[in-house]
């Protein structure tokens, strides 16, 4: 009788520390929206990438069938691409940096306790991490349109293997940018896809236009 009394009493402890832990690990959980600084950058970097660079080699590809001026027009996209991302996005995060270093010095100049103050540093924004990731980003997307029309001589197939690729490229990005921020990726795919088929088709449509004037 005794034992069975200890060995319940004993259980308690036990199931304490169980429930305590399982506590320490919901708090410990990943909050996905610190994720937010970088993968904001590297998403939209990806899909400016994609879509930008894949419409200026529609566009060109509209009035211009050599695969040279198509290649060259592609790769000087992503150049200028990949460096006004990266600049863009570390003036614009430095900006948000500074707003918010102000604004933690006039609460510490009311007395807002320093502990607090310096756990807030940590949740600052990068400027130099969204860069990076910006311009990194932008490289790869771009590089999937001149990738797909590096090795197709014929005009008409080269300009489908584009819009193909980058339509597919634009799923994967929407989707990979939705799973790693544990939103929904379909909602997210559907929405890369159709700007970027709009985009693609308008400066097709705009630049064509354009060249059957004699511009």
């Amino acid at each position: 009788m005794d034992s069975n009394q200890d060995a319940k009493f004993s259980s308690h402890p036990v199931n304490d520390m169980e429930r305590q832990m399982s506590l320490e690990l919901k708090e410990k959980e990943f909050d996905y929206s610190k994720r937010s600084q970088w993968l904001r950058a590297a998403v939209l970097g990806a899909n400016d990438g994609l879509v930008s660079t894949a419409s200026l080699m529609m566009g060109i590809g509209a009035v211009k069938q050599d695969i040279k001026v198509m290649i060259l027009t592609g790769f000087a996209g992503l150049v200028a691409g990949a460096c006004s991302m990266a600049i863009g996005e570390f003036v614009s995060v430095y900006s948000q940096l500074d707003i918010e270093m102000a604004q933690m010095k006039r609460e510490k100049e009311r007395a807002v306790g320093i502990e607090s103050i310096k756990g807030e540093k940590d949740g600052l924004p990068n400027p130099i991490q969204a860069a990076a990731a910006s311009a990194l980003a932008f490289s790869m997307g771009a590089m999937v349109p001149l990738l797909a029309a590096s090795f197709i001589r014929e005009y008409r197939v080269r300009m489908w293997v584009v819009a193909a690729a980058v339509s597919l490229a634009l799923v994967v990005f929407g989707w990979l940018g939705a799973m790693l921020g544990r939103a929904p990726a379909a909602r997210s795919s559907i929405r890369a896809l159709i700007g970027g088929c709009l985009a693609m088709a308008i400066t097709f449509g705009a630049t064509k236009l354009i060249g059957s004037c004699g511009l």
